[in-house]
């Protein structure tokens, strides 16, 4: 929704959450930039807790195979760019990417793309009727992409899900600014070699050497990291550990998050139910 009605729809969005804030004595948001896009006189209230990923489930597995539909096995041993997102749309850069494929093919001839993601609109606009963003992105580089090596598979089960992770040689990860997926903390906590967009979302999650960032629209640039991961594999053990270890410290379920917010529950700040 755009123009004034759309204006309208998100300041009302907002009225529910603010009057929430108003009332409440704690709020919680899984990170510290979306903390930060609320107004500054209510960011005090709010603690810094994110849901956390099952690093016990979500881990490397060098041995992990993944079959497409087509009956070809990949393993860690194949090169494989994954993409991941709930829904294939530009709040996710999957324009960025697409547009990216040419370069990165042509520089990689083994290379092998495994793209997840419906064909849907989950979070920005809607593509013109009659279309989907998918068919429009794919439309602008067919003609320059060797088909038979990108691989569009809707939404898939979680156990091939995390077996595409494991066989992962570089992860792409694109936003704008908007909620951090899931599905980034899930593919570092596999090992994931990730080339992430400078976006402010990423910079809470990719430091210190666990990924590698480039600016969102910047094409050639997202394109010669990739190039740059599948030349140099081992070059980047070191990042991938570091994301693996990341992922552990800061954003375990078990471990961290929810002892976390089981003591702000203890502290009394947010009530236990009986028998919790």
């Amino acid at each position: 929704m755009t123009g004034l009605d759309g204006n309208v729809a998100l300041h009302l969005k907002n009225a529910t959450t603010l009057l929430a804030l108003t009332e409440c004595d704690t709020g919680v948001s899984p990170t510290p930039w979306q903390r930060s896009t609320f107004p500054r006189e209510f960011q005090s209230k709010i603690e810094v807790i994110h849901e956390g990923v099952d690093t016990d489930e979500v881990k490397p597995n060098p041995v992990a195979r993944f079959q497409l539909p087509n009956g070809t096995t990949l393993s860690a041993d194949d090169e494989v760019i994954t993409y991941v997102s709930r829904n294939l749309e530009p709040v996710r850069g999957f324009h960025v990417f697409m547009r990216s494929l040419p370069r990165i093919l042509a520089a990689r001839p083994n290379a092998q793309v495994v793209i997840v993601g419906g064909s849907g609109t989950s979070y920005g606009a809607n593509p013109p009727e009659g279309s989907s963003w998918k068919s429009m992105f794919l439309g602008e580089v067919r003609s320059d992409i060797d088909l038979r090596r990108v691989h569009f598979l809707g939404r898939i089960p979680r156990e091939p899900y995390l077996e595409l992770l494991q066989i992962s040689s570089v992860h792409v990860y694109l936003t704008y600014p908007f909620v951090l997926s899931w599905s980034l903390l899930e593919a570092m906590s596999a090992g994931c070699a990730v080339v992430a967009s400078d976006t402010a979302p990423l910079r809470d999650i990719i430091s210190d050497g666990n990924g590698l960032l480039t600016p969102f629209f910047d094409i050639d640039a997202l394109s010669h990291q990739v190039i740059s991961v599948l030349s140099r594999p081992k070059a980047f053990k070191k990042m991938r550990m570091k994301a693996r270890s990341f992922v552990r410290d800061n954003y375990d379920a078990k471990r961290v998050c929810l002892p976390r917010m089981l003591t702000l529950v203890d502290e009394g700040v947010l009530p236990r139910t009986h028998g919790g």
